[in-house]
């Protein structure tokens, strides 16, 4: 562990391999010994990526999805990259978790905070995610759900322009078996697959949020796998979306995204953070990855 003292590095390779719950009683104990804050005092070891991947891994869930949508907002410009990853794959539960934490937090409501920074139907469809109001049932209304697919037809690639609106009151409220079944009658009306119409109709972040809803949908952990992909690909790396994705999904899935990273990719996610990060952060990102 290069640059790093050795409380540093002993720290990293302590938090990296324990779980959450494991952290959060870390941090009691250290505060108990030390009487000082183990984040705050990292802080001041760490710094870049490293320190990032640490103070993130000292967080519980809702408390770092809240916090990476205030970075993501409070800085210039918006990354609505953070937005997006985050509002289209958490269940109602999860958003209602971190709407309490942000406004805890920072003394005011995520929605506003959202709407002052976003604008037209993008905001709309936050706003939307942001209720949780989202079926979470398994019911499957047969007749509803080929009028559903009926109306984002006419509403999409069957009229000249897109009334958006349609897309939202079915991608935003419906829960994800009837949704299924709606993208299955989709393809028999239209002839393509709601990923394709969507990119045909749409642009910008419009676009990316009504895909990543629908991918998430499809299969959570390949649209996790994507993500990865794409912000390792090419020249440079988005650090922001690798980290977030690292240290929020390493407990809940990412078994899974590993899996279908490989599948997607024929190279394992190991293999390609090996690649594309180094030094103590590549050692990190490792450790969460797992073998």
């Amino acid at each position: 562990w290069v640059n790093l003292g050795t409380k540093g590095r002993t720290v990293i390779e302590v938090l990296a391999r324990r779980t959450i719950a494991q952290r959060q009683r870390i941090k009691e104990a250290y505060k108990l010994t030390v009487g000082k804050d183990l984040a705050d005092d990292l802080q001041g070891e760490l710094t870049g990526n490293i320190e990032k991947v640490v103070l993130g891994l000292l967080m519980i869930a809702p408390k770092y999805d809240a916090y990476e949508l205030r970075t993501a907002i409070k800085g210039s410009g918006t990354e609505e990259a953070a937005l997006i990853d985050i509002l289209a794959s958490r269940t109602n539960a999860e958003i209602r978790a971190i709407t309490e934490v942000y406004m805890k937090e920072h003394g005011k409501s995520l929605e506003d905070d959202v709407e002052a920074d976003t604008s037209g139907m993008f905001q709309r469809v936050l706003v939307s995610l942001l209720t949780a109001g989202r079926d979470e049932s398994n019911t499957v209304n047969e007749a509803q759900a080929v009028q559903d697919a009926k109306d984002i037809y006419e509403a999409g690639e069957a009229c000249w322009g897109t009334d958006e609106v349609k897309f939202l009151t079915v991608l935003c409220v419906r829960n994800r078996n009837h949704l299924l079944r709606v993208f299955e009658e989709y393809q028999k009306i239209s002839g393509r697959d709601i990923e394709d119409s969507i990119k045909r109709e749409m642009s910008g972040s419009l676009e990316d949020v009504f895909l990543a809803i629908v991918k998430c949908l499809r299969n959570k952990p390949a649209f996790f796998a994507e993500r990865l992909y794409k912000s390792m690909k090419g020249l440079g790396t988005t650090d922001s979306i690798l980290i977030r994705i690292m240290v929020a999904r390493a407990e809940i899935d990412m078994l899974d995204i590993k899996t279908e990273f490989s599948k997607a990719y024929g190279k394992t996610l190991h293999s390609f953070i090996n690649g594309d990060a180094s030094g103590d952060y590549r050692k990190i990102l490792l450790e969460l990855c797992g073998e």
